[in-house]
């Protein structure tokens, strides 16, 4: 039996083996379960959350700034399991992370990344096509440390070399085709803006890490996100929170049917993909586009090479674990790719195999993977607070904006992502006969 199949076996054997308590020369590294949050407002019955038992870290203990100059070799290889086995480590502390303390963390957990940020948009203010992207508007590139971003709301004058800036938040008007009206919006309704993973999707690999800083976060009443999809779903959530949700529970929930095409689909994603969806509206859960034909044409895109174009497993292994993540940008998808099955049960979708380029069927056919694992019991909105260093292990978890913030509330995050020198690496034949 493999390592990875050993792990899959019991969800307790790596936390087991290492302590929840470790003491390094940077100080006392303790875990803590993430916190429960305030009940869940889903069909209006309340429910409980039902996150993984193993999903998110608090971790205290650990002077982050100290970690630029040397990290010990076995707290970096703490730092890589941990975060492997809880997709989220929540550092609290309130102490200031600089960006290059930042970028030698964020490069921790992937020494293949070549050092350029994960959406390589260093000269995006001198490029027309870029300004085209629906990131655009999003990204405030810190100068003496390109990797990292500046992102939040409100006018800025002067931050890490930046001078006179408006961050904007993004809000689901600018996405969404249907929006919460105005009066909505005054008693507190929002929406999660758009469901991706930090990826550019074309000619780079993926990032495995994404790290978030805290720098100032405004506090007010919390709002609710609110599905509108028909299932009266709502969601309780901090004003601004970060929602995530596990991609191997994603996985792990899904019927028989869908787990056997999951390790059998490969997607391929559309060229410069963030320009090319920029004219098209999302469904109002944020997760997938209508298809509306409003996509750009390909040659009204930037310059691209069908070699560049990136496709990947709808599944991507956890290398640590061994455990399957369901991980796909669903807003990017360009065409899917469907192996035949090995073992045809009654039931099994496209068992003979298939290549699907139709954007509706795609989209249905991923929504209906994808959806039950954004239900509210799967969701956790991190409740930011000042000094907050977040790690998330960007190839096992989906993530989304939320919320809505008036202009005069001051918000201030530090962003850094890096592509990586890999992509991920998908179900193999014994995955592949496990689950067919």
């Amino acid at each position: 039996m493999n390592k990875h199949k050993h792990m899959e076996s019991s969800s307790a054997t790596l936390t087991d083996a290492l302590p929840p308590t470790t003491t390094t020369k940077h100080g006392s590294l303790t875990l803590h379960p993430l916190p429960l949050q305030s009940p869940l407002q889903s069909n209006a019955n309340q429910q409980h959350q039902q996150l993984a038992s193993n999903f998110g870290r608090i971790v205290t203990g650990i002077e982050l700034e100290s970690l630029e100059s040397s990290l010990e070799p076995s707290l970096e290889s703490r730092l890589k399991q941990l975060l492997f086995k809880h997709s989220i480590l929540v550092f609290r502390g309130g102490a200031s992370v600089s960006p290059r303390t930042q970028l030698a963390l964020t490069r921790v957990f992937d020494a293949s990344a070549p050092g350029f940020y994960g959406h390589d948009n260093n000269n995006n203010n001198n490029n027309n096509f870029n300004k085209k992207s629906v990131l655009h508007p999003d990204l405030k590139t810190i100068p003496a440390v390109p990797q990292v971003q500046l992102i939040g709301n409100g006018f800025v004058e002067e931050h890490e070399g930046l001078a006179n800036v408006n961050l904007v938040h993004p809000h689901h008007r600018t996405f969404h085709r249907d929006v919460v009206s105005e009066d909505d919006e005054e008693r507190g309704y929002t929406r999660f803006y758009r469901w991706h993973i930090d990826a550019a999707l074309y000619d780079l690999s993926p990032p495995v890490a994404t790290t978030l800083h805290a720098i100032k976060v405004p506090k007010d009443k919390w709002q609710t996100v609110r599905y509108d999809d028909g299932t009266g779903d709502e969601l309780k959530v901090p004003l601004g929170a970060t929602a995530f949700i596990s991609g191997a529970q994603a996985f792990s929930i899904l019927p028989p049917h869908h787990k056997s095409l999951a390790v059998r689909t490969r997607v391929t994603y559309a060229p410069h993909p963030y320009v090319w969806m920029s004219p098209a509206k999302s469904l109002p859960t944020g997760l997938g586009l209508y298809s509306d034909s409003l996509e750009l044409p390909l040659d009204a895109l930037p310059p691209f090479t069908e070699e560049k174009m990136k496709t990947l497993p709808l599944c991507w292994k956890n290398p640590e674990t061994g455990e399957l993540h369901l991980q796909v940008h669903p807003s990017a998808i360009y065409k899917l790719t469907i192996d035949p099955s090995p073992s045809p049960k009654e039931g099994d979708l496209y068992p003979e195999g298939a290549t699907l380029t139709s954007l509706p069927e795609i989209r249905a056919l991923i929504y209906s993977l994808q959806r039950p694992a954004i239900a509210p019991q799967y969701v956790y909105a991190h409740d930011w607070e000042e000094g907050d260093f977040v790690v998330f292990h960007n190839r096992g978890v989906l993530h989304s904006i939320t919320g809505a913030f008036r202009k005069d509330q001051v918000r201030m995050f530090h962003q850094c992502n890096l592509a990586s020198g890999s992509d991920p690496e998908g179900p193999d034949q014994e995955d592949v006969e496990r689950f067919c």
